[in-house]
């Protein structure tokens, strides 16, 4: 969609959000994979040597942290044979339990669109094949890493589109490839597409609804994380991505939050995200979500521009950014200004 339509769709917007009637507003919208993982009834009704298993609905990361610490390796390993999706999903679990169980998912699923999925090497730490799928993929040596950036995608990223070979650093996945390799060995990446995204333009797009219901998986999965031991993350959330993150900001132990092309971020400024971190903001010259107003009315809408001075944020570099989806392409200022934030190195 070239520039001048862009302007068109969110000069719609505009009218849609101030009206509060008609157009986008009405749209029917997708509804969110929430909840446990599929093959939760099973899991609740094993045992593992007798003990209940924690209940992947209620138990914290800490705690299923503290369970599969507390069996041997042949129970481990039976509960990945028996409940690939759940271990695959159940944050807490170690690390080479969930690769390992995702990977059986996957190949279970028997499913073209997935096999690459399942290829040697690929390190899988979600895998949830339920409505347009959801995958998080690790990138560098996540049990050993001395610093970890979550990429957060945006609209239109699932199961399949998340990792784009035609465009090679668009996607959740070939960002993360290119941020590991300008960050450099001792940064994992995770290219985490754990919640229902936007498809496209419209409503969902415009309102927070899927963005609500992906904080809460995000919030999760970055308490996974302290509890398998992994330093506190980097998160780097992209367009839409940037507004579920603005909604997890205050439930997460990030060190740094970077929203990038971001239509806004559910806040006023900094302050208004409840959050430790420190918040970083990068927009490209022509991203086009520029021409998206920054208005919140009725639910729709996502609230002040984070890139702006008013709120506070600490800038990116990107003034060779091309695009909406050029952020994290080779040689690119925001690219090597990410690295540094993911090492901990930009002040």
């Amino acid at each position: 969609m070239g520039r001048f339509a862009r302007t068109l769709v969110t000069a719609a917007l505009a009218v849609t959000v101030v009206a509060g009637t008609a157009g986008w507003a009405a749209g029917e919208g997708l509804r969110a994979v929430t909840g446990p993982p599929p093959g939760t009834a099973a899991w609740r009704a094993d045992t593992a040597s007798g003990r209940p298993l924690p209940d992947p609905a209620g138990a914290t990361p800490q705690e299923v942290a503290r369970f599969f610490a507390g069996l041997d390796d042949a129970d481990r390993r039976e509960l990945v044979r028996r409940h690939p999706l759940v271990v695959g999903n159940l944050d807490g679990a170690a690390l080479s339990l969930r690769y390992e169980a995702n990977r059986i998912s996957v190949a279970a699923t028997g499913e073209a669109r997935y096999a690459s999925l399942a290829a040697d090497g690929r390190r899988i730490l979600v895998f949830d094949p339920r409505g347009r799928g959801q995958v998080a993929e690790v990138f560098g040596d996540l049990e050993r890493a001395a610093h970890v950036a979550v990429i957060v995608p945006g609209s239109d990223s699932d199961a399949l589109t998340y990792d784009a070979k035609r465009s090679p650093y668009t996607g959740a996945a070939g960002m993360a490839r290119s941020l590991r390799a300008e960050a450099g060995g001792d940064t994992a990446v995770v290219a985490w597409t754990g919640y229902t995204t936007p498809v496209g333009v419209g409503p969902d797009a415009a309102g927070g609804r899927l963005a609500a219901a992906g904080a809460k998986r995000l919030a999760r999965f970055t308490d996974g994380l302290d509890a398998v031991g992994a330093p506190d993350p980097v998160l780097l959330c992209h367009s839409y991505g940037s507004v579920v993150c603005g909604l997890a900001a205050r439930h997460t132990d990030a060190s740094d939050i970077v929203a990038l092309g971001s239509p806004g971020m559910r806040a006023d400024d900094v302050a208004g995200l409840g959050t430790r971190a420190r918040l970083w903001a990068a927009r490209g010259p022509s991203d086009w979500i520029a021409d998206v107003p920054n208005v919140s009315f009725a639910g729709f809408g996502h609230g002040a521009d984070p890139a702006s001075a008013a709120f506070g944020a600490r800038l990116v570099p990107a003034s060779d950014v091309k695009g909406h989806t050029g952020y994290f392409a080779p040689g690119t200022r925001s690219l090597a200004a990410f690295a540094a934030i993911a090492k901990g190195e930009a002040r």
